[in-house]
C-alpha cells in the first residue's frame, strides 16, 4: 500500500467510507501524493496515450475544424480560443501551427488554457512558447468574447459517483477498509433524486453512474457559448448515457486495479454526454459522432498519404499505426466520440451537422 493508501485506510476508520468522487478526487489531486501532483503521465514514458500524442494530424485537422467554425461564423474579430485539461501541450502547439497561415485568425485569437496543475503549466508554456497563453483555474474565468473551446480527454477524469439499483432505490458504491486494504462495499439502500429517470430501465443490481462536476463545465460553455458566440468540441471515451461500472486505472499503458496503489494510476470513467448536451442548453448540441468517422470526413487520410511519402523504414511503419489507431473501429475510432456546441443560430457545424444516414446519433440502447 503507498502512503496515500495509507492515510486513506486511516481517513476511512476515523470518518467512514468513501465515495468513488472523493476517492478520485484524493488519488488524483492530493497537494502531496495525488497523481497528477507527482507523475508525468502523458506519452509514451508516461502511463497513457491521447490522440494528440500519438500523431500531429489530430490536432492539426482540429485547427482547420475551429478555423472553419470561425470564418462560418463571420470572423468574429476577437475570440477566445480555450482548451480544457491541455496535458503538455501538444494538441494546441499542432492547432496553432496548422492555423497559422489562416488569414486574421491568429491575431483575432485571445489564447486560454484551462488548467490547476502548476507543473502541467509549465510544460505548456514550454510547448506554445511564442504565443503567450493565459491560465485560468476553471472556465468561468475565462475571458470574454466569442468561445472556440476544445476538451479532449478531460470529462472522463472528472470525479464520478457509482450507484448500484437497489429493491426500490440505490446503494452508493464505496469504498471502505478492512483495517488493512481498501475494500468495495455499498451504501444502505435510499432514495437518488438526480436517478429518478434511470430508475424504471435499471435492472436490478446494475450500475450507473453519475459525473456531477462535468455538468456546472457544460453548462457554463453553453450558456457562454449561446450569449457570445463561438463553438466546443468535446472528444472522449464513452456513450450517451451511462451503462454499468466504467470506473478504471491506467498504469503503464495497461489497467491496473484502482484500491491496490492509491495516487500511482490514472483514473477515469467513460464519458455520458447526454447529460452534457443536456446541461449545455440553450447552447445547441450534435448527435454524437465517433471519432473515426469525425476525422475521416475532416480528411485524415489525404493528410495521412501526403505526410507517408515522404517517409521510410519504421518512421513510415509508425505514421501508418498512428493513422489506423487514431480511426479504426478496432482501436479509438468507435470507443472515442465527439460531439460540438454551438449557438442556437449559428451555422451547422462542419462535418457534424446534419448526420449522414450512416453515421449513429445518440448512443441509445
Amino acid at each position: 500500500m503507498t502512503a496515500l493508501g495509507d492515510r486513506l485506510i486511516a481517513r476511512i476508520l476515523r470518518t467512514g467510507p468513501l465515495s468513488v468522487a472523493e476517492f478520485m478526487t484524493e488519488c488524483l489531486l492530493n497537494p502531496r501524493d495525488g497523481y497528477y501532483t507527482t507523475h508525468a503521465p502523458f506519452g509514451t514514458s508516461g502511463d497513457f496515450t491521447t490522440a494528440p500524442e500519438i500523431s500531429q494530424m489530430f490536432g492539426e485537422l482540429l485547427g482547420l475544424w475551429l478555423a472553419q467554425v470561425w470564418l462560418d461564423q463571420g470572423r468574429p474579430a476577437r475570440f477566445v480560443l480555450a482548451e480544457l485539461g491541455p496535458g503538455r501541450g501538444t494538441m494546441m502547439a499542432d492547432i496553432l501551427r496548422a492555423t497559422a497561415r489562416i488569414d486574421g485568425f491568429h491575431d483575432a485569437m485571445h489564447l486560454a488554457l484551462v488548467e490547476a496543475s502548476p507543473a502541467l503549466r509549465q510544460l505548456q508554456k514550454a510547448a506554445l512558447s511564442g504565443h503567450e497563453p493565459g491560465f485560468c483555474d476553471h472556465v468561468g474565468a475565462l475571458p470574454p468574447g466569442p468561445l472556440y473551446l476544445l476538451a479532449n480527454e478531460f470529462f472522463d477524469a472528472l470525479p464520478i459517483r457509482q450507484f448500484q439499483r437497489g429493491k426500490r432505490g440505490w446503494h452508493e458504491r464505496q469504498i471502505g477498509t478492512d483495517g488493512s486494504r481498501l475494500v468495495w462495499g455499498l451504501a444502505p439502500e435510499r432514495d437518488i433524486a438526480a436517478l429518478d429517470d434511470r430508475l424504471e430501465a435499471t435492472p436490478h443490481g446494475h450500475l450507473v453512474e453519475l459525473n456531477a462536476p462535468a455538468l456546472p463545465f457544460a453548462g457554463e460553455i453553453g450558456q457562454r457559448i449561446a450569449r457570445d458566440g463561438g463553438a466546443a468540441l468535446i472528444v472522449d471515451y464513452g456513450g450517451w448515457e451511462s451503462h454499468g461500472d466504467t470506473f478504471q486505472a491506467v498504469s503503464r499503458h495497461g489497467f491496473a486495479d484502482p484500491l491496490n496503489a492509491p495516487g500511482t494510476a490514472d483514473l477515469t470513467a467513460h464519458v455520458a454526454f447526454g447529460p452534457l448536451a443536456r446541461a449545455a442548453t440553450p447552447a445547441r448540441a450534435t448527435d454524437l459522432m465517433p471519432q473515426g468517422v469525425f476525422l475521416e470526413r475532416l480528411g485524415i487520410t489525404p493528410r495521412a498519404e501526403h505526410l507517408a511519402a515522404g517517409l521510410t523504414g519504421p518512421p513510415r511503419d509508425q505514421h501508418i499505426a498512428a493513422h489506423r489507431r487514431l480511426t479504426h473501429p478496432d482501436e479509438m475510432g468507435t470507443l472515442f466520440k465527439v460531439m460540438g456546441l454551438r449557438p442556437p443560430d449559428a451555422p451547422p457545424l462542419p462535418a457534424l451537422e446534419p448526420a449522414a444516414p450512416d453515421v449513429p446519433g445518440h448512443d441509445t440502447p
